[in-house]
C-alpha cells in the first residue's frame, strides 16, 4: 500500500515551510492568496489529508465520521441516520451529523466538517472541483449522487425493477388515468418522474403530471388539493416521496375520497411510518438498512486503504421494491 503523504512531503512539492501549509490547510491569516492556493494545490496532487490527532482535536482511538444530510424534518433522513449511525457504531466509529439544509454557506460548512472527520458519507450536492478541494485525501462515499459518474465512492439507487412491477400491478387492476404528483422545477420532471412515464409507455399508457415544490409542508399541502382538485379523473396517484403520499391521503379524506376505493396512491421511499396511517401506504422502498451498511463499508474499506478512493470499485448499488401495502 502507498505510504500516506505528510505535510513535510506537501512542503516540499509546495516550497514552503512545514508552518505554512498548517497555516493554509487551516486557512489561518498570515499568508498569501497565492502561496495558499500553491499549499492547497500540492495538498491535492499528493491526496494529502492533515492528521487530526496532530492537532489534539480528539484522541488516538477515536474515529469520527461525517454525516451530512439534507433535511431532518423528511423522515426520510433522520431513517438513514439510523442505519449508518448503526453500521458505524459496530465498526467502532462514532458519527458527526450535519444538515445542510439551512447553511447559510455550504460549501464553508462542509470545509468546517472536513476538518473535524477522518471519512464523510452524505448529500454533498457540491461542484467536483470544490468537492475535490474540501475533501483531498478524505474517503467520501455520496449517497444518491445527481451526476453519473461522481467524484468518489457512491451509493446509488435502482428505482426501474420496482416501478415496473408497480406498473405491472396497476394495469392487472385495471388502472388508466395515472398522475403522478412530482418534486421539480416548473417545466421539468424529476428522474422519479421520467421513469414512471417511460414505464407507463411501456404498456401503452399516458398519464398527468404536476409538480408539488413550494418550498413549505403548508404550500405543498395546499398545491396537492389543487392538483387532486384538477385531475378529479385520476385512478392512481404516485407521489415522489412517502411523506408527500401522506399528503395525499389526506388531502383526498378531506375532499370524501377513499383509497384504494376510489383512486390508487403509491409512495416512493419506504418509509417505516407508511405502516402507522389508514391505510397503509403502497411505496416503493428502500432497504434503509442495506444503503446504511453498503455507504459504510465503502467509506471504512477506503479509509483502511483496502479500496480506492474513487471508481467503480466504490460504487455499489441499492434497488427499491415494490412494497403493497393496503393504499393500491
Amino acid at each position: 500500500m502507498q505510504r500516506a503523504a505528510t505535510i513535510h512531503d506537501v512542503a516540499a512539492a509546495a516550497g514552503v515551510s512545514r508552518q505554512t501549509v498548517t497555516r493554509a490547510m487551516n486557512a489561518m491569516p498570515g499568508i498569501n492568496v497565492d502561496t495558499r492556493e500553491r499549499v492547497l494545490a500540492a495538498a491535492r496532487e499528493l491526496s494529502y489529508r492533515p492528521s487530526r490527532f496532530g492537532r489534539g482535536l480528539v484522541k488516538a482511538d477515536h474515529r469520527m465520521l461525517g454525516l451530512v444530510l439534507d433535511d431532518l424534518t423528511n423522515p426520510f433522513y433522520p431513517q438513514l441516520a439510523s442505519a449508518v449511525t448503526g453500521a458505524a457504531g459496530r465498526a467502532g466509529w462514532n458519527v458527526v451529523l450535519t444538515d445542510a439544509t439551512h447553511a447559510v454557506d455550504r460549501e464553508a460548512l462542509l470545509a468546517d466538517l472536513s476538518r473535524q472527520v477522518d471519512a464523510v458519507i452524505g448529500y454533498l450536492w457540491l461542484d467536483p472541483s470544490v468537492q475535490a478541494r474540501l475533501f483531498a485525501g478524505v474517503p467520501v462515499v455520496e449517497i444518491d449522487p445527481i451526476r453519473r459518474q461522481p467524484l468518489n465512492g457512491a451509493v446509488t439507487f435502482d428505482l426501474r425493477p420496482a416501478m415496473r412491477d408497480l406498473v405491472r400491478h396497476l394495469t392487472a387492476h385495471d388502472v388508466r388515468r395515472p398522475l403522478m404528483v412530482d418534486q421539480a422545477r416548473p417545466g421539468e420532471r424529476s428522474g422519479r418522474a421520467k421513469v414512471f412515464a417511460s414505464e407507463l409507455e411501456r404498456v401503452g399508457l399516458g398519464g398527468d403530471h404536476v409538480s408539488i415544490a413550494t418550498g413549505s409542508t403548508a404550500g405543498d399541502l395546499a398545491a396537492i388539493g389543487a392538483a387532486l382538485d384538477a385531475h378529479t379523473d385520476a385512478d392512481v396517484v404516485l407521489v415522489y416521496n412517502d411523506l408527500l403520499a401522506l399528503g395525499v391521503l389526506g388531502a383526498l379524506r378531506h375532499r370524501g375520497r377513499r383509497a384504494p376505493d376510489d383512486v390508487r396512491v403509491v409512495g416512493i421511499d419506504g418509509l417505516s411510518i407508511g405502516e402507522l396511517v389508514a391505510p397503509r401506504l403502497t411505496t416503493l422502498a428502500l432497504d434503509m438498512a442495506e444503503v446504511g451498511r453498503s455507504a459504510t463499508e465503502l467509506v471504512l474499506g477506503m479509509r483502511a486503504g483496502e479500496l480506492p478512493l474513487t471508481g467503480a470499485a466504490v460504487r455499489r448499488k441499492v434497488r427499491h421494491r415494490l412494497l403493497l401495502r393496503d393504499s393500491a
